[in-house]
């Protein structure tokens, strides 16, 4: 393979199904790939997936091994169990810049011992629009100057463990109304509104920053993530960013549908991103497609080779840094633990005093988390023995039937940002009308209170940690 191939290559990060590594990706590795991004489905156990990152960096110690573990909804490591670390909203709500700092520093510390040398995260979007489908409890919050305090402290306590932060998405999903792995969203407002966290990841260090697929209406016709504007006027330019500039992944709807994955990867490169991001829905053709039409474009004159070169360099320079060597704390996770306990709000009387009815009104799931397979009462089962657990959806919510089947037990009504979904405020209304005892719990953002519960509690999120807060609170007498 000559030079221009394996420039080329440095500038793809791919994924695959499976718990090991199939031939086509090692291959490619060889053949000078840049990244590889991890998912879920390549999460057996802890034991395991060392393993595989081992065998991944074998060819070349300075491959980025990505993955999402942001905390809360949204984990890798931990998505059959939910993740032992409360999510970005939670850690805003207490807002103790040292705790979010040693969060993330358990969390590089839990990412270190598997292979792991880079983490897309912290989420740096400000949460501006609250009917945001993608953002919500994913965010720090609503306040900028808030949100930009705990993604500097991320950021620090990331990469004092040796694993690279990627700060996201860059300028701001935050503001939108659409999910960009759905449909192309467009930035209401001044898109420099949620630049301040962006700009204080940059002054915190951050090796990489991810773009979102949304339109900056007056900046550019052009997606964030294909817009030279945006990469090299906003990000480049205004905020001073260096560093390793990566593509979310091509095959979301926002710039597939209309340019296609190969195109896009031009554009995305030629416009300043560095490392294009192929996530699970394509495979070893796609990635040969990407290769190859990056080649081309350098042959039509269409994307400089020094532009190439360049994004190259910073792929290397970002793996060179977190492939060094350095000493790793013990995971500790008591400051996770004490962060979900501060985050937790209850109001009236959340206690339990025996196995209740769980019923949880379960919305289309986020697909940056994907389908949660824990919940509350796996975790109240744990303590009250007898839990029983029911889940309801838009379209199948039976109150009625609940009630019936619910015999002397409490209920307790999980929401997800109830505010949002009319079924669901409709739903617990009815299951309250007939059970005036039951305890609400929302998961996402608290913005609507049913009218008449005995008791109330938001955990700002779905992660373990902060169902075990809640559990704690519930069985522990109750009062908020």
């Amino acid at each position: 393979m000559n030079d221009l191939d394996r420039l080329a290559a440095a500038c793809i990060c791919p994924s695959f199904p499976g718990l090991e590594a199939p031939r086509w990706i090692l291959d490619w590795i060889e053949r000078g790939l840049g990244g590889i991004c991890l998912f879920s489905h390549n999460v057996g156990d802890r034991e395991q997936l060392a393993r595989l990152t081992a065998a991944l960096r074998s060819a070349r110690p300075e491959l980025l091994v990505g993955i999402d573990e942001e905390g809360g909804d949204v984990t890798r490591l931990e998505a059959d169990r939910g993740s032992s670390y409360p999510g970005h909203a939670a850690l805003g709500a207490v807002d103790d810049t040292n705790l979010t700092e040693q969060v993330a520093a358990a969390i590089g510390a839990d990412l270190v011992a598997v292979g792991v040398n880079l983490d897309f995260a912290p989420v740096a979007d400000i949460n501006l629009n609250p009917d945001n489908p993608v953002i919500g409890i994913r965010s720090f919050g609503a306040d900028r100057e808030l949100v930009a305090r705990h993604v500097a402290a991320f950021v620090s306590g990331l990469q004092g463990q040796g694993v690279a932060a990627c700060a996201k998405h860059f300028p701001g999903h935050g503001s939108t109304e659409q999910d960009s792995h759905l449909e192309l969203p467009v930035v209401t407002g001044d898109i420099r509104d949620g630049l301040l966290p962006f700009r204080a990841a940059v002054e915190a260090g951050v090796q990489s920053i991810m773009t979102a697929h949304i339109l900056a209406p007056g900046l550019d016709e052009l997606p964030a993530t294909l817009s030279p504007a945006v990469i090299g006027g906003l990000l480049r330019g205004e905020l001073g960013f260096d560093g390793l500039v990566i593509a979310d992944a091509l095959e979301m709807k926002a710039v597939s549908d209309t340019y296609g994955v190969e195109r896009s990867a031009v554009l995305a490169l030629s416009a300043g991103v560095d490392l294009l991001l192929i996530g699970h829905d394509l495979g070893e053709d796609a990635v040969g497609a990407v290769h190859a039409a990056l080649l081309a474009a350098v042959a039509a004159g269409e994307l400089d080779e020094s532009r190439l070169r360049e994004a190259a360099g910073r792929v290397r320079k970002t793996g060179a840094w977190a492939s060094h060597a350095r000493p790793s704390v013990a995971v500790d996770r008591r400051a996770a633990s004490a962060a979900a306990h501060r985050a937790l709000q209850a109001e009236g009387d959340v206690a339990l005093t025996a196995p209740p009815l769980v019923v949880e009104l379960r919305p289309r799931a986020n697909i940056a988390a994907g389908e949660a397979s824990h919940s509350l009462g796996d975790v109240l089962a744990d303590r009250l023995p007898g839990t029983r657990t029911m889940v309801l959806e838009e379209g199948s919510a039976d109150p009625a039937r609940v009630l019936g089947l619910r015999g002397a037990r409490q209920l307790v009504i999980v929401v997800r940002d109830a505010h949002r979904h009319g079924w669901m405020r409709e739903a617990t209304g009815s299951l309250l009308a007939g059970a005036p005892d039951a305890v609400v719990v929302e998961l996402g953002l608290p913005l609507w209170y049913p009218d008449a519960a005995r008791g109330y509690a938001a955990a700002l999120g779905g992660s373990r940690a902060s169902y075990e807060a809640l559990a704690d609170r519930m069985l522990d007498g109750g009062a908020g």
